[in-house]
């Protein structure tokens, strides 16, 4: 039989052939069976059938897992207890090598990486907002398919990973929104309180966190009902405000032991509070390339959506750690109306003649940390002049 040039149908009319074969000649094989005899032709990405990429969908009591070849083949889909040792166990029985395994970061994450990547798993913390992004696309949400989606971002290196911080930082973390919540719920009481007086007409206005108590028995007095009503509620927030205070002085007594955080204290504006929170958000200085991009990853620059012709840019992302993000808002706020002059206070200043002192707040928020990464990265002081940096950059 002689070969032909280009693909040619076979004379059963039982397929296109994707082979070579003569003008006007059977395939040589019965009809119905010229599939059997096709090339088989991939297109998938080359690499070993026995390379495995596993995506984890974590939820609070399983972990749904999903286990995708290097050609994105679906090897197995199983679930497990979100407990380490069980994870473990799932994952030394796969029937290959595990290349990487992905987890979308989140509380429970950070928990279940540490105890992976010690038992020798090439981990990875994957950005939520991407994993969460890319998942959209799917019709159907289950465990199962972002477990699924999860392992296929992995394999193809679509994904930005997340860094894991530290158990220090994750301590300190843990102190720090203690004391918010803690914070936050002496505020909640008071706004309470002055809520229960104002149906009756009595106004507290403008008082002093010390007086507060008494202000409102002043008010209270005399009505029965009113003081059985706030009297409770003074008893919480007395107990709030000294469970506060408590927090404050242990974090006070950590900053004065931390010689990173007296550093960090050099700059007006930052106090106790700014320097570890930033701390603890960033943990390791290290793992940015450029002080510059601590700004986009706080979230403190501006969106940008450009299509064509069009070209947004909009308010600022708000990407990255809320708690940091605010911490440099607030010390920005304070630098600008009563910290000691610096340079940086005359460049906001010139910035707020220009585009108006809410963003001139912003944008020195974003410049804040950037300074302080870098302070943290050289081991140096503020300096309070351009002059002082100067010298001490030439020395």
């Amino acid at each position: 039989m002689g070969l032909g040039p280009n693909l040619r149908r076979c004379e059963l009319n039982c397929g296109i052939m994707e082979g070579f074969v003569a003008p006007g000649t059977l395939c040589g094989v019965s009809p119905g069976s010229c599939r059997e005899v096709r090339p088989k032709i991939s297109l998938r990405r080359k690499g070993n059938d026995m390379d495995l990429y596993i995506g984890l969908d974590v939820s609070l009591a399983s972990t749904a897992i999903c286990v995708v070849s290097a050609q994105g083949k679906i090897i197995k889909e199983t679930t497990a207890a979100s407990e380490p040792d069980e994870l473990v166990a799932v994952l030394r029985a796969m029937p290959g090598s595990v290349v990487g395994l992905g987890l979308e970061a989140g509380p429970l994450s950070q928990w279940l990486y540490q105890h992976l990547t010690e038992a020798g798993f090439a981990a990875v913390l994957m950005e939520t907002r991407q994993v969460k992004g890319a998942l959209k696309a799917m019709p159907i949400k289950t465990d199962r398919r972002d477990a699924e989606g999860i392992a296929r971002l992995l394999q193809m290196g679509w994904f930005r990973p997340v860094h894991c911080k530290s158990m220090s930082a994750q301590e300190m973390r843990a102190l720090l929104c203690s004391r918010k919540a803690i914070q936050q719920g002496v505020l909640t009481l008071e706004l309470s309180i002055r809520g229960v007086l104002r149906n009756f007409g009595l106004k507290m206005g403008q008082v002093a966190k010390g007086r507060f108590e008494e202000r409102v028995q002043e008010l209270a007095d005399g009505n029965a009902m009113l003081e059985a009503a706030a009297n409770p509620i003074l008893t919480a927030r007395r107990a709030l405000r000294q469970e506060l205070a408590g927090l404050e002085k242990l974090l006070r007594d950590h900053v004065r032991s931390d010689p990173v955080c007296r550093r960090l204290m050099t700059m007006p504006g930052v106090g106790a509070v700014v320097a570890l929170t930033v701390k603890a958000a960033i943990d390791d200085p290290d793992r940015f390339r450029s002080s510059k991009d601590v700004g986009p990853w706080t979230g403190l620059t501006p969106r940008r959506e450009q299509s064509g012709e069009r070209d947004i840019v909009g308010a600022i992302s708000r990407a990255g750690d809320a708690g940091l993000r605010t911490a440099l808002y607030q010390a920005a706020t304070v630098m600008l109306n009563r910290g000691r002059p610096s340079w940086l206070t005359a460049w906001a200043l010139n910035v707020a003649k220009r585009r108006g002192k809410k963003r001139a707040t912003v944008a020195l928020a974003r410049r804040i940390g950037v300074v302080l990464h870098r302070m943290w990265c050289d081991s140096t002081e503020f300096r309070f002049t351009r002059a002082e940096a100067m010298t001490a950059a030439a020395g």
